[in-house]
């Protein structure tokens, strides 16, 4: 019975290096062949333990398996991100993230459930560092009893994996000679070097405005008289127009709702735009858009809004002291020193526009809503200068359940309404864990959100209000697929046909949709073409 059990942990040992050796860090790369290679490191590993005196060689063999766990913690945060994010995990900057995973997983699965599961993944994460620690000591134990056979299994080995690396043997697609953990470890290293240099080059780029010392009265005087409102539409990705299951709906929407505003008096042309980040982290898109810099890491966020020299193109609007310029920012719920930054002479955060109905999963209110608020608190009250609104829409944000109705404008009221419409929806646990239902209402979260936009434009609008509204980025890789390009549409929408000749020689699609032709710019190139189309005139 001891020596089974001696036998069973040894066996247990070994199994659990081995597949931590050769883990994958990417989902689709998850697959039998993925399991079926020889790792170098543990032959390097071997040879190396053989080498050292006994004291010596468990002092290292425990350190060296507690690094091979901590590499697999890595490789777990790397899946779980390409996952979501579409990208791997950045050691320098992503823990910051971890609180809005946190965040997400509350509105998704409940409080309760989250914390059982934050303390589950801790004491995982802990207890896999220490069992290879445990294991790789266990196993070095055995090589001075053994050091015979060891040896021979190690040139046999090493001997296999150099003639497999040699002639580029493959199983299934993939290299029989591995050395993932070695790759793993370099990849990271490679990228924290790359990380703490970006921030200097990034510092210097951000300091360097062409718009940054024009005077206010060279900054867009063809919008001059105009409401302008940029509003930004959650995760509204390319996905969701071109997607086999999301396009016909959303399709259709953008059709109908663009009907209608024609028969409103507004038209409208339509382009794409290349986010700075996919699957979340919003505030990268925003501030990408409105900075002119390409802003696809926390780092480079609290760089660009610490700075006090940078033109953002809500700020435009400010200094040139012709507009208002205000926020709607349903999902801001805490305090938001950004404020400044951006330009914005007054925002409104979640507490803020009169909201008393339920929450929809992580969006603290409906769309609707809060455009039906702006209405009234902003856009709809008699006032001396025209209007530059930011507005963030929130309703279409994972894990799209339950989602909100559109109900009649007139009726809103305090927003009381939405309890029993949040009461019959989907939960999160019902939609979440499956692809193809996200993909469903994602699609129709989408729909209800340009279609409440377009509502209130054709309801409230103007001959003197221009909007322009775009998505963030794209939903989340389980949405989009693993190859998805990083693509979002961006509409400008106005009656007056002066603006949209400002803008003629974008090539971009008439109407709410953009063609599958139409230029693709990257996000942060949005800026400077928008300044200038309106008649803002560089400094330098």
């Amino acid at each position: 019975m001891a020596r089974g059990c001696r036998a069973a942990l040894t066996s247990g040992a070994a199994l659990l290096l081995f597949l931590a050796s050769v883990l994958p860090n990417a989902a689709q790369d998850m697959r039998p062949a993925a399991f079926a290679r020889i790792p170098a490191e543990p032959i390097v590993a071997a040879a190396v333990l053989l080498a050292l005196p006994r004291r010596a060689r468990l002092w290292v063999a425990g350190a060296t398996g507690a690094g091979l766990g901590a590499v697999t913690v890595v490789n777990l945060l790397d899946l779980g991100f390409g996952e979501y994010l579409g990208r791997g995990f950045n050691p320098v900057l992503d823990w910051g993230l971890l609180d809005d995973a946190h965040a997400y997983l509350v509105d998704t699965m409940g409080r309760t459930a989250t914390w059982v599961a934050t303390v589950g993944a801790v004491a995982g994460a802990v207890v896999l560092v220490a069992a290879t620690g445990a294991a790789a000591v266990r196993l070095a134990r055995l090589l001075g009893h053994h050091q015979g056979a060891v040896h021979r299994g190690a040139l046999v080995a090493a001997t296999a994996w150099i003639c497999c690396a040699t002639l580029g043997a493959q199983w299934a697609g993939v290299p029989v000679a591995a050395d993932r953990a070695r790759a793993a470890v370099e990849a990271k290293a490679h990228l924290v070097r790359w990380t703490l240099a970006d921030e200097a080059e990034f510092a210097k780029e951000a300091g360097t405005d062409p718009y940054g010392a024009t005077p206010a009265d060279l900054l867009v005087p063809e919008l001059r008289g105009k409401d302008v409102v940029f509003a930004f539409i959650e995760s509204y990705g390319r996905t969701a127009i071109e997607d086999p299951v999301t396009a016909p709906g959303v399709t259709g929407t953008l059709a109908a709702r663009g009907e209608a505003l024609a028969a409103a008096g507004f038209r409208a042309r339509s382009g794409w735009l290349t986010s700075s980040t996919f699957g979340g982290s919003s505030w990268l898109g925003h501030s990408t858009f409105l900075s002119g810099l390409w802003i696809d890491n926390q780092q480079r966020y609290r760089t660009v809004t610490a700075a006090d020299d940078r033109l953002t193109l809500t700020k435009v609007f400010q200094r040139t002291g012709a507009w208002d310029t205000v926020g709607v920012m349903p999902g801001v719920q805490k305090g938001w020193p950004e404020q400044d930054f951006f330009g914005l002479d007054r925002v409104y955060d979640a507490f803020e526009l009169g909201y008393e109905g339920p929450k929809f999963s992580w969006s603290t209110m409906p769309d609707q809503y809060a455009l039906e608020a702006f209405e009234r608190l902003e856009h709809g009250r008699e006032r001396e200068r025209p209007l530059m609104a930011e507005i963030i829409l929130t309703s279409s944000h994972q894990p799209w359940a339950p989602l909100p109705e559109r109900v009649d404008w007139d009726g809103l009221g305090d927003g009381s309404l939405y309890g029993p419409i949040e009461a019959k929806g989907h939960r999160p646990a019902e939609i979440a864990p499956s692809a193809a239902r996200s993909k469903e209402e994602y699609g129709r979260a989408v729909s209800y959100s340009v279609t409440s936009l377009t509502e209130w434009l054709e309801r409230y609008g103007t001959d003197d209000t221009v909007l322009v509204f775009l998505g963030d980025h794209q939903p989340l890789a389980k949405v989009t697929g693993p190859d998805a390009s990083r693509d979002v549409p961006v509409s400008v929408v106005t009656r007056d046909p002066a603006v949209l000749s400002r803008i003629s020689n974008w090539g971009w699609t008439e109407g709410l949709r953009p063609g599958a032709a139409a230029p693709v710019w990257r996000m942060s190139a949005f800026r400077d073409r928008f300044l200038e189309a309106f008649g803002s005139v560089a400094s330098g």
